[in-house]
C-alpha cells in the first residue's frame, strides 16, 4: 500500500507537498504556503482540523443517533411482563443502560481510589478524569460518558488527519467509517478507556510522522498512563525517528529523549503500586482475577476454535467464542496483509506495520484459563487502527465496501443491544 502523497520535510519538520496536489478530493483549494518553485507546504494547521472536524462529524452524529435509537427502543425488554406492560420507565433508564461491567470499576476507582491490588489492572488516567469532571457533574459515571465521547470525537478528528496526510481523502473517510461501525465499536460512547487510549494513541503516532518527537513522547506518557499497551508506541516511534534520520545513528539528537515520556507512563503507575501495594507490577499480577496467564500466541485462538467444535453450536460457549474467534481471525488478516499483498504499507510507514504487530501479538499472550480463552478481544482490537487503514484501502470495492458496512453494522446493533440489556458480550 503505497503512500498517495510524496513528502519532504521542511525546516521545521513539516511535511511537504509537490505542487499540483494543491486541491482536496472534491476540488476545493486549500490554503499552502509557496516555497519556492518545487514545493508547497500543507494547509494551515487550524483549517487543517477543521476540515477534519467538518468531515468525520456526520459519522460521529449518525452512529451517535443510531446509538440512542437501539438505546430507547432497547428498553422494551425492560418490562415485566414483557408484553403489554402498562409500567413506564424512568428516564434516567437510558443513561442506566449504559452503566455495565467494567463500568464499575472505573466509578470505583474514582470514588475510592485503588482500594484493592486487582483494581490496578484498570489504569489510572480515565478514573482520574472522572474524578475531575465528577465535581461538575457530581457522578463520577456521567462524566466518564462525558469524557468517552469527546475522546471519541477527537479520536476521529486525529484518525482523518493521519490518514489523509499520508495517504488520501478517500481513504481517511473510509477509515473513519469503518472503524466507526466496527461491532464493537460502541465502547468508544461507553464509560470506558477504550476511546481515551486511541485518542491519545493517534495523537502520539500523528506527532511521531510529523516530527515532533516531544510532543510524541507526551501523548505516549499519556496513552501508556491509559492502557498498559501503550508503552508499545515505543517501536513505531524508534523506526519512525531513525527514518526521518537516515537509519544514522550519528543524526540522533537531544529529542529522542521525547521517547522516555512512552515507558514513563508505566513507570509512575508501577511507582504508585509500589508505594500502594508493594508490589510494582501489581497491575500485571492483577490479570489473575481474570485467569489470564502468558501462554504462546496460538493457544488462545486454538482453544478457542476447540471449543466452538466440542460444544453445541448454538450453544453460550460456542457463540461467544464465535465472536472472539471471528474478531481475532479477521485481524489478524488484516495485520497481515499490513506487511504482504497489494494493501501492504511502504517501508516509508513500516511505523503502522510494526504497531499493528506488536499490539495484536501482545492481546494473544495472555488468554484466558476456562471456557473463553479469548474474552475481550472483540474490544481489544479497536486499539488496531492500522488493520483499518488497511480494510479502507480493500474498501474502495464497491462491493468489499457493502458487504463490511451491512454486516458490520448488523453487528454492532446487535452487540450494544446485549451490551445495554445487561448481558454479558465482551
Amino acid at each position: 500500500m503505497q503512500s498517495s502523497t510524496n513528502y519532504s520535510k521542511g525546516k521545521e519538520g513539516v511535511p511537504l507537498r509537490s505542487q499540483g496536489e494543491d486541491k482536496g478530493s472534491q476540488g476545493e483549494d486549500k490554503p499552502y504556503t509557496c516555497l519556492g518553485d518545487r514545493y508547497t507546504a500543507c494547509p494551515r494547521p487550524a483549517r487543517a482540523w477543521l476540515n477534519a472536524l467538518k468531515n468525520v462529524l456526520p459519522i460521529y452524529i449518525a452512529t451517535h443517533l443510531a446509538f440512542l435509537l437501539l438505546t430507547y427502543f432497547t428498553t422494551l425488554f425492560f418490562f415485566t411482563p414483557k408484553n403489554f406492560s402498562t409500567y413506564a420507565l424512568p428516564l434516567s433508564t437510558l443513561v442506566q443502560s449504559w452503566n455495565r461491567w467494567d463500568t464499575g470499576h472505573f466509578v470505583d476507582i474514582a470514588t475510592k481510589g485503588y482500594d484493592v491490588a486487582y483494581r490496578t489492572a484498570f489504569f489510572p488516567l480515565f478514573p482520574l478524569l472522572e474524578s475531575g469532571l465528577a465535581l461538575l457533574t457530581h457522578n463520577p459515571f456521567i462524566a466518564g460518558l462525558i469524557i468517552a465521547n469527546l475522546a471519541g470525537l477527537a479520536m476521529l478528528v486525529v484518525l482523518y488527519r493521519l490518514v489523509i496526510e499520508d495517504f488520501d481523502a478517500g481513504r481517511a473517510q473510509r477509515t473513519v467509517l469503518y472503524l466507526s461501525v466496527f461491532p464493537t465499536a460502541f465502547f468508544f460512547a461507553a464509560a470506558y478507556n477504550e476511546s481515551l487510549f486511541l485518542c491519545l494513541t493517534l495523537f502520539s503516532f500523528y506527532y511521531m510522522r510529523q516530527g515532533h518527537w516531544w510532543l510524541a513522547g507526551l501523548f505516549g506518557f499519556l496513552a501508556s498512563l491509559t492502557r498498559s499497551v501503550g508503552i508499545f508506541l515505543l517501536l513505531p516511534f524508534f523506526y519512525e525517528y531513525f527514518r526521518q534520520h537516515n537509519f544514522k545513528l550519528r543524526a540522533l539528537r537531544f529529542d529522542v529523549l521525547g521517547s522516555i515520556g512512552i515507558p514513563a507512563g508505566l513507570g509512575v503507575f508501577a511507582l504508585y503500586c509500589y508505594l500502594r501495594f508493594h508490589d510494582p507490577l501489581a497491575f500485571s499480577h492483577a490479570q489473575g482475577s481474570w485467569l489470564r496467564q502468558l501462554h504462546g500466541p496460538w493457544h488462545g485462538l486454538l482453544d478457542a476454535f476447540l471449543i466452538v467444535i466440542q460444544h453445541g453450536m448454538l450453544s453460550f460457549d460456542s457463540i461467544h467464542n464465535v465472536i472472539d474467534l471471528s474478531a481475532g481471525l479477521f485481524m489478524l488478516l488484516l495485520v497481515v496483509l499490513c506487511f504482504v499483498g497489494p494493501w501492504r504499507f511502504s517501508r516509508d510507514l513500516w511505523a503502522y506495520s510494526l504497531y499493528a504487530a506488536s499490539i495484536y501479538l501482545f492481546t494473544l499472550l495472555v488468554p484466558e484459563a476456562g471456557g473463553f480463552p479469548l474474552a475481550s478481544l472483540s474490544r481489544l482490537v479497536l486499539e488496531l487502527f492500522p488493520a483499518f487503514i488497511v480494510l479502507a484501502a480493500m474498501g474502495k470495492r464497491v462491493q468489499l465496501n457493502l458487504y463490511y458496512l451491512t454486516l458490520s453494522g448488523a453487528m454492532l446493533a446487535f452487540m450494544l443491544m446485549q451490551f445495554l440489556t445487561g448481558y454479558w458480550i465482551v
